[in-house]
């Protein structure tokens, strides 16, 4: 966890929190304590306090029901596991299984656990039975068929935890814990423990990704850390445990950002200071050639190592911004005449230089992308700038940068900021998406107006029902959208799954295109019955993406649906606000598009209903081509 260290005043603070009469800012204090580095005994202090102070969920919190289940111990776990959440806010209420029996509580779910009804199942198995099954001098072939057949067991409780609880499956992978029977040999033998972990740790990443399984990599952690930061033999012995308890933070820590990511709370935006940060030095003292920048000294290639890391983040759709004091020619120059940069200008969406106060520049980047300070991350080698940053705006993520530049790198990606549950095609072209959008403010502020500024983007919407092939951009659109989103409704791949083979569901997606590019699949919209008429249809689910507000797709949106009504034989379509932090944007959004409000009982404090009589609806006028997908 790249965070602050545990403050020596801890206990008082602890103390302090516990001792809040308000009930929302009690938790607000706990949390505050959970953003810092924490050991074993401050995280069970915490989780303490935490049990004894929520009572309901506050505003801004998700709470989500876990079911652990595995075939070891890992009640010394769950401390861990919702301190990491209330990091995140998520508030997990977890059902810790009996050892050993999730086969038996996944086959026949137990009145408990299906009371519990959890949203999310995660397995934590060891690689024991599987390794059991193969012997020591079993052929290639042999090994393969053995651990395909466990592997499709393990399937088989992924599609039972679905079909009873609908739940998102979050895998564990599996540890290699085994010592060497060859030596270095071992990974040759099919046979041998090693390999048989290997195999069956490739075999069940394979099938997640067929199935839409969430991973949880301890594998992979285990590599880099190194196995004995994972596991201790005397605590299997004395215990069961194969999750040591000295790992119990690291391992409540990824699966947070695991079950966050799968919740849309991926950062969006990784914004880079310059000077000392993206090259050694500073440009505007020592000019474009005495920056230290690429090969040839370990300086060099430390900053260059950070460029070519935002460059990869940048290709699977993170966002690239710069923040730098600086004259904006001076640190332009860089980008266009260093030979060394692995960055370019064009590689930046939003590039603000001048001399402001950071925190007030990082207010206009995040309104020029359109996106929430919390989407995004900023690195600065000045820990005076960081400091100012967390004090001003707690909401943007500030890696506590090293001394050295050379973990620069390591300390980005080991904050998680970044953890994603998806890759689409539209993540590869979302950087470039937003680069254009640049050119599109152009257009906007060269319009005398904004009917004359929508007309010369020359917009073409295509739309048709989910299909298959969309599902995986679906999900990660409605977990990822905050702003356009009604309900804050999230959804797994198998919830969506399951909601659109409903009898009389209507599905939409929309794609929006514009004369400087294809802004990808950038909304959706989920009608299905309600249990009382299936004449009347419920906006389940709408989101659409930030980057295309006040475009008019709402609108058209709209027009497409009700056309889809009509044809269904529909009456009326209903639709609910839930109003949360950041969804006002949409408080007007359905009395703009001619629903009437009506009285229904209502779950939320602050939540409208709306009604429409589709034969009623006027169809708005837009600036948008259709075309059918």
């Amino acid at each position: 966890m790249n965070s602050p260290a545990c403050p020596p005043d801890f206990s008082q603070r602890l103390r302090d929190a516990r001792a809040a009469t308000d009930p929302n800012d009690r938790v607000e204090q706990l949390a505050a304590l959970a953003q810092f580095q924490l050991g074993f005994l401050e995280t069970i202090q915490l989780d303490n306090a935490l049990k004894r102070a929520v009572e309901s969920t506050p505003a801004g919190y998700s709470r989500i029901r876990l079911a652990l289940l595995g075939s070891c111990t890992h009640d010394h776990l769950l401390p861990a596991i919702r301190v990491a959440g209330l990091r995140r806010r998520l508030l997990f209420d977890v059902h810790a299984g009996s050892f050993g029996q999730y086969r038996q509580e996944l086959l026949e779910p137990s009145a408990q656990l299906n009371e519990f009804r959890p949203d999310i199942v995660l397995l934590s198995l060891t690689a024991r039975e599987a390794v059991a099954r193969v012997p020591l001098g079993a052929t290639q072939a042999e090994a393969d068929l053995a651990i395909s057949s466990w592997v499709g067991e393990l399937r088989e409780l992924w599609n039972k935890a679905r079909s009873a609880f609908s739940a998102t499956i979050v895998q564990q992978t599996f540890l290699d814990v085994s010592e060497p029977v060859f030596g270095d040999f071992d990974r040759l033998v099919p046979g041998s423990p090693a390999r048989v972990v290997a195999r069956l740790n490739d075999q069940t990443i394979d099938a997640a990704g067929q199935d839409g399984v969430l991973l949880l990599d301890v594998a992979r952690a285990s590599a880099r850390d190194g196995i004995d930061a994972w596991f201790d033999i005397a605590r299997w012995l004395q215990g069961k445990i194969e999750i040591a308890p000295h790992s119990a933070q690291r391992y409540g820590e990824m699966l947070s950002r695991v079950i966050g990511a799968q919740r849309g709370q991926s950062k969006k935006c990784l914004v880079l200071d310059l000077d000392n940060t993206m090259w050694g030095g500073v440009i505007g003292d020592d000019g474009l050639d005495g920056i230290v920048l690429g090969d040839g000294s370990a300086l060099g290639e430390a900053h260059l190592a950070l460029q070519r890391y935002a460059k990869l983040l940048k290709e699977r759709g993170v966002i690239l911004a710069v923040c730098s004091k600086n004259e904006p020619a001076i640190a332009e120059a860089a980008f266009k005449d260093h030979p060394e940069m692995a960055l370019r200008r064009s590689d930046i969406a939003a590039f603000v230089a001048n001399w402001n106060d950071k925190a007030a520049n990082l207010r206009a980047i995040a309104e020029q992308l359109n996106i929430g300070l919390d989407s995004l991350v900023f690195v600065d080698d000045n820990p005076a700038e960081r400091a100012r940053v967390r004090e001003s705006l707690p909401m943007v993520a500030v890696p506590e940068l090293p001394a050295d530049p050379a973990l620069y790198v390591r300390c980005i990606a080991a904050g998680g900021y970044f953890d994603a549950v998806s890759f689409t095609a539209d993540d590869r072209q979302r950087a470039e998406q937003y680069a254009k959008n640049a050119q599109r403010e152009a257009l906007r502020g060269a319009a005398q107006s904004i009917d004359e500024y929508l007309r010369a983007l020359e917009m073409t919407v295509t739309f048709g029902e989910i299909k298959p092939i969309d599902l995986g951009r679906v999900a990660q659109l409605i977990n990822k959208t905050n702003q356009f989103n009604p309900t804050t409704r999230r959804c797994s791949v198998g919830e969506l799954t399951e909601i659109a083979n409903l009898p009389g569901t209507i599905t939409l997606q929309f794609r929006l295109a514009d004369r400087f590019g294809d802004n990808g699949l950038i909304s959706a919209m989920v009608l299905r019955p309600t249990a009382d008429d299936p004449a009347v249809l419920e906006i389940d689910l709408w989101v659409m993406s930030c980057r295309v507000f006040g475009r008019q797709l709402e609108f058209e949106a709209m027009n497409i649906a009700v056309e889809a009504a009509l044809r269904s034989g529909v009456r009326a379509i209903r639709a609910t606000y839930i109003p949360s932090e950041k969804n006002g944007v949409v408080a007007g959004l359905y009395e703009s598009l001619g629903f009437k409000r009506v009285d229904r009982p209502a779950a939320t404090e602050g939540t409208s209903h709306w009604d429409l009589q589709v034969n009623e609806y006027i169809a708005r006028r837009t600036f948008l081509e259709r075309k059918a997908a």
